[in-house]
C-alpha cells in the first residue's frame, strides 16, 4: 500500500508523462540525433578515405557523442516507463531493494525513481579502467632498462626509438640536443650505434683472410674524428698527409 496521497500520485504521474512525451518529440524531431541515417550521408561525403584525418575525426567525435546523447533519452525512457508501470501496479513510491516508503521530497525531486537514496543503484562511481593498467603501472619509464647493469636486451626505449623513427610532429626546434638542423637527427639518441659496440665497427673493413685493414670514407668515420675520439693514424693515407 502505497504512503502517497491521490494528489501527489496524480502530480508525479503528470510530471513523468510530460517528461516522457518531451524526450519523444525530441528524438522525433532530431531523428534519434542523426542517427538514422549513415555518416556518410550525415557529412556529404561519397567517402571518408579522401578526407583529412582531422575531418575524419570530428565526424567520428560528432557522431560519438550522439550516440550517447541518444543512450542517455532511452535510458530515460525506460525509468519513466518502469515508474508509469509501477503506479499502474500500485507499487509506485515502494522501494524495490528494501521495501521501505520512497520519502516524497526525493519522488518531487526524481520522479521516475524506483529506489529509496540508500539503495540507489550507482551510487559509486564505477571502477572500469582496463585490466591492462595492473601491468603497465607506472606509466611511464617502467620499460626503459638502460640503467640496468644486467639489461642489454630490447626494452621500451628500442620500441619507441624504431616508432619515433617514422616521424612525429616535432620540429629540430623543439629537439632535446642542441644544433639539431635535420629532422633525421631527432629522434632519442639519434646517433646510437646500430649493429655494432664501438663506433670504428662502422668504418674499418678486412678482406675475406681478416687481414689488410683499411678505413672506409664516410659520414661515420668523419663523425668519429670530428668527436675528437679519432686518430688520423688509423687511415695510412692521412697519417701521412
Amino acid at each position: 500500500m502505497t504512503h502517497l496521497t491521490v494528489q501527489q500520485l496524480s502530480e508525479l504521474r503528470a510530471r513523468l508523462e510530460k517528461d516522457r512525451d518531451t524526450i519523444q518529440h525530441r528524438l522525433q524531431n532530431n531523428e534519434n540525433y542523426g542517427l538514422q541515417e549513415s555518416m556518410r550521408d550525415g557529412t556529404g561525403e561519397l567517402s571518408e578515405n579522401d578526407n583529412h584525418p582531422g575531418d575524419a575525426a570530428t565526424d567520428l567525435y560528432n557522431r560519438s557523442m550522439d550516440i550517447s546523447l541518444l543512450e542517455r533519452d532511452e535510458h530515460e525512457l525506460d525509468d519513466i516507463e518502469a515508474a508509469l508501470n509501477a503506479m499502474d501496479e500500485g507499487t509506485y513510491g515502494i522501494c524495490k531493494a528494501s521495501g521501505k516508503p520512497i520519502p516524497f521530497e526525493r519522488l518531487s525531486a526524481i520522479p521516475s525513481t524506483l529506489y529509496c537514496k540508500e539503495h540507489a543503484p550507482r551510487q559509486n562511481a564505477p571502477f572500469t579502467r582496463p585490466i591492462e593498467e595492473e601491468f603497465l603501472s607506472p606509466p611511464f619509464g617502467r620499460t626503459s632498462l638502460d640503467e640496468r647493469e644486467d639489461q642489454n636486451g630490447f626494452d621500451g626505449e628500442d620500441a619507441w626509438q624504431i616508432v619515433e623513427s617514422y616521424g612525429n610532429s616535432d620540429s629540430p626546434a623543439m629537439a632535446e640536443g642542441s644544433n639539431i638542423d635535420s629532422y633525421n637527427d631527432m629522434e632519442i639518441e639519434a646517433d646510437e650505434l646500430e649493429g655494432c659496440v664501438e663506433p670504428w665497427e662502422n668504418f674499418i673493413a678486412t678482406d675475406i683472410t681478416g687481414n689488410n685493414v683499411v678505413v672506409v670514407p664516410g659520414r661515420s668515420y668523419e663523425r668519429y674524428k670530428d668527436s675528437s675520439e679519432g686518430s688520423y693514424m688509423l687511415d695510412p693515407l692521412e697519417g701521412e698527409e
